[in-house]
């Protein structure tokens, strides 16, 4: 994707000469507020440090806010009170339906193995058709969401003969240890938490079933106004996109005390992780769409969405 990088390095270049009197002209920096979760190149991205520097050189500042999952995240964005963030397939299509004004900006490569439906070590169900009449917990409207669907379908069992219980992860793991559900579905480093701490056995991970995408959004409000600076945090991410793919050990090390999790345990997550930040593509938007359809017919979604009404386009 050179000629991205290319692309990128010259809307930054052509970005700072435009803007690098903004701070001395109105006597403070202009802000850009970012949303990440616990794990994922946002927090990468945070920990080095690296974007403040890029940022103050054209006069704007970063405010970093963290959220327990998507889902909060893009309501974050949709109120306005983050311009910048990142999520799995499913929260994105959820706010899309409920009005947000998110703009999709680019997307990681598919991540199957990084999602998983976990049972307990000794559990007696061996297939996801076991599931059939059983709990399951997961985050109602993240991207385990649809990976649950589609291996129920796969299976032959109907979305309606299982028992969603919809938890936040760690009260999930809480219901899950003491076995309030019968099955976890749980993405990385979570997944990776629970198989290493209490055994956990994965039924079926995405592998086959789901794509599980990372994406990353805009305000459409931001991105209009700001799509310079969209570009740059896009540029410092795929620098440490690429940092991160080429040691991952010294990624997990860096990563694990701000986590809270064994540095074995974070290697083994970001080994199951997608690495190549790129502009959404047409392709990618009729994946999205598919999983759009899917929760719409499940009378999941209030209406019908397209996709491609919320993907930023070529230019902007």
């Amino acid at each position: 994707m050179r000629w991205l990088k290319r692309m990128i390095a010259v809307a930054v270049l052509s970005m700072s000469t435009a803007l690098a009197g903004v701070g001395a002209t109105y006597g403070q920096d202009k802000v850009v507020r970012i949303g990440f979760q616990k794990y994922g190149k946002l927090v990468l991205l945070k920990s080095k440090g690296t974007l403040e520097d890029k940022l103050k050189a054209v006069g704007y500042r970063v405010v970093w806010t963290e959220f327990p999952s998507g889902p909060p995240l893009l309501e974050a964005l949709n109120v306005g009170a983050i311009d910048f963030g990142n999520t799995g397939e499913a929260p994105p299509i959820f706010a899309q339906a409920a009005g947000a004004p998110i703009q999709y900006v680019a997307y990681e490569p598919p991540a199957p193995k990084g999602e998983a439906i976990l049972v307990p070590k000794d559990s007696k169900l061996n297939s996801v058709a076991d599931l059939k009449g059983k709990k399951v917990a997961l985050n109602k409207g993240s991207n385990v969401h649809y990976l649950l669907v589609k291996a129920l379908e796969k299976a032959g069992v109907k979305y309606s003969e299982i028992a969603p219980v919809f938890l936040a992860p760690a009260d999930a793991r809480a219901a899950f240890e003491r076995g309030a559900v019968d099955a976890w579905v749980i993405w990385d480093p979570f997944q990776a938490a629970a198989e290493a701490a209490i055994g956990a056995r994965t039924l079926a991970d995405g592998t086959g079933i789901v794509s599980n995408y990372q994406f990353y959004f805009s305000s459409k409000k931001f991105l209009e106004s700001e799509s310079a600076i969209v570009d740059l945090v896009l540029a410092q991410l795929s620098e440490v996109d690429d940092w991160a793919k080429g040691d991952i050990h010294a990624v997990a090390e860096q990563l694990a005390p701000a986590i809270g999790l064994p540095v074995a345990v974070v290697e083994v997550a970001l080994k199951r992780q997608a690495y190549g930040i790129k502009p959404v593509t047409s392709s990618v938007i009729a994946d999205q769409q598919q999983v759009a359809d899917t929760f719409f017919a499940l009378g999941l979604l209030p209406k019908q969405i397209r996709i491609s009404d919320a993907a930023r386009r070529p230019g902007t």
